[in-house]
């Protein structure tokens, strides 16, 4: 929420001194943009002269309310209220730090209505008198706590317990779980688990063209999340240059107005992803990572150049790193392990990914979470050791992101029609073939065919195979998809690149198609043509 939200919500705080409302307050700015009314400096405002201590605004504020009986407050808020709507429907929320007797509050309470939440914040007087002696303030304070209770009001503050929405014992919780009940309070949280997220995933060895799908369906989405690390590169159709992305969402180009996340389970190459930033323009208020991410070092990428010769590892350090996170439990690496929080470069974008998500969930904001690489380079469900470092299904992508499983709506499950593997050792694939047969069967130009076959990342030939029916299978029971995406279709036919609409296509793709959605039991809703502005067919009822 932000200050621009259609919802108007008045807060009122009240509380003896120390009982923890500056920490409420602050938080509510800081978080929700709320604005925040004094009535230290209402007091101010209406009494010029009075000096800045305690005492004295004390007796200024009693000696306003004996004039109204409080309504003094009230008035002001609404001014203050006005000011900052600038004549239209008053949008936004606005704290009132502090009301100190029933008759502010119930002024304000009877000219706001229902927008008003009252938030009593208590302790015990030991711990208070603590407290008081310990806090650091402008205003020129009481000797010690006795003092400051001789007033008659702060004598009474308590009473306003009776009439709050909400009390909260700040001497029995800490501070962040006072501020977790004061914003349940105010339908902050999302109420529901009204599922909202989209994911999309690869189906083979990665490189199934995520980001081609992707950049179709991009404008639908408010927010798009990101897992996995580097050693995946997406791709999206622009002029001159297709975009290409590593660390950001393939979505960033294409829905400039969404916002960007890149979850806990991200690891992080800083100078990469610091390129990718400014390449992409993309600005502060734009991004978020989670302070939890996991950065590379440059040890990491010098470990995994070790890899090439038997896995075919991209050598960009993510599995090395994601290692080290587990392992640097501990703290006795050679090399330590360094967060997203811990990178002073990385600083001006660090947001809980939990706030980022509640705030989208709350707002019912479309999000779409993108898996990296592939399901059968799971290293769980993969044919170990030709794996990569984390769980590249749903599953473990929406663990790594921190979304509930409650909150998924659809799965897609991307694959093409001749999987692919990198170059070299990197592991079986059932039914190879050759450039020169797919070639042949295609129409396609061999040189064209190998030029597009380039690994994103290592710029390495790839290996192709024929389509794994038993692979589509396995990875249908390990994601549960709602959708299949099909690409590369002109693969099958190159005549298929000049298909528009579902029924331009050549018969024996639409035969293929079809015994694809036999096998995995779900509609093949989206259909990739070729790469270029109009490349994908699209069948979905969602």
């Amino acid at each position: 929420m932000n200050n621009q939200d259609d919802t108007l919500r008045v807060v009122i705080l009240s509380g003896p001194i120390c009982a923890g409302k500056t920490t409420v307050v602050e938080h509510l700015h800081k978080r929700y943009g709320a604005y925040i009314v004094k009535t230290r400096d209402l007091i101010k405002h209406q009494l010029p002269r009075v000096k800045d201590e305690r005492g004295a605004l004390q007796r200024a504020g009693e000696k306003l309310d004996k004039e109204d009986g409080g309504a003094w407050v009230k008035n002001a808020l609404a001014r203050f209220v006005e000011a900052r709507t600038e004549g239209s429907t008053p949008r936004g929320m606005f704290v009132v730090d502090s009301v100190r007797i029933r008759g502010q509050a119930d002024a304000i309470r009877e000219a706001f209505g229902t927008t008003v939440h009252h938030i009593h914040l208590t302790a015990s007087e030991g711990v208070l008198a603590d407290r008081y002696v310990k806090r650091g303030s402008k205003t020129q304070e009481f000797p010690d706590y006795d003092a400051v209770k001789k007033s008659s009001t702060e004598r009474g503050v308590e009473k306003l317990a009776e009439i709050a929405d909400i009390v909260v014992a700040t001497d029995r919780c800490s501070a962040s779980a006072v501020v977790v009940r004061a914003t349940a309070l105010l339908g902050l949280y999302s109420r529901t688990t009204a599922a909202c997220v989209d994911v999309l995933v690869g189906g083979q060895y990665g490189s199934e063209g995520k980001g081609n799908i992707v950049g179709h369906i991009a404008p639908e989405y408010d927010l798009f999340v990101r897992v996995g690390g580097p050693n995946a590169g997406h791709k999206v159709f622009a002029s001159p240059q297709p975009e290409a992305y590593f660390h950001l969402p393939s979505g960033s180009g294409r829905a400039p107005k969404a916002s960007l996340l890149l979850g806990a389970g991200a690891v992080i190459y800083i100078p990469k992803l610091l390129d990718e930033i400014a390449n992409n323009h993309i600005g502060v208020d734009r991004l978020s990572i989670d302070p939890q991410a996991m950065i590379i070092e440059e040890a990491d990428r010098a470990d995994e150049m070790k890899l090439l010769g038997s896995i075919s590892s991209t050598a960009q350090g993510v599995g090395a790193a994601s290692a080290r996170k587990i392992m640097g439990r501990g703290g006795k690496l050679l090399t330590p392990v360094r967060l997203a929080k811990d990178a002073p470069e990385l600083r001006p974008y660090l947001k809980e990914a939990q706030e980022i998500l509640e705030r989208a969930y709350l707002r019912n904001d479309r999000i779409l979470l993108e898996g990296t690489q592939g399901t059968s380079l799971s290293v769980h469900h993969g044919p170990y050791p030709f794996v990569t470092s984390r769980d590249t299904t749903v599953a473990g992508c929406l663990a790594d992101a921190g979304i509930a499983t409650s909150r998924v709506r659809k799965i897609v499950l991307v694959c093409r029609t001749f999987p692919i593997r990198v170059g070299g050792p990197s592991g079986p694939m059932a039914l190879e073939i050759s450039y020169e047969e797919l070639a042949a069967r295609s129409k396609i130009p061999i040189e064209e065919l190998k030029t597009t076959e380039k690994t994103t990342t290592t710029k390495r030939q790839r290996r192709l195979a024929e389509f794994d029916w038993e692979q589509l299978r396995r990875s249908v029971l390990l994601n549960g998809p709602t959708d299949i995406a099909l690409t590369f279709v002109d693969y099958l036919d190159i005549k298929n690149r000049e298909a528009f609409r579902f029924d331009q296509l050549t018969n024996e793709t639409l035969r293929f198609i079809e015994e694809v959605e036999r096998v995995s039991g779900q509609p093949v809703t989206l259909i990739s043509t070729k790469f270029n502005w109009r490349n994908v067919i699209d069948r979905r009822s969602w």
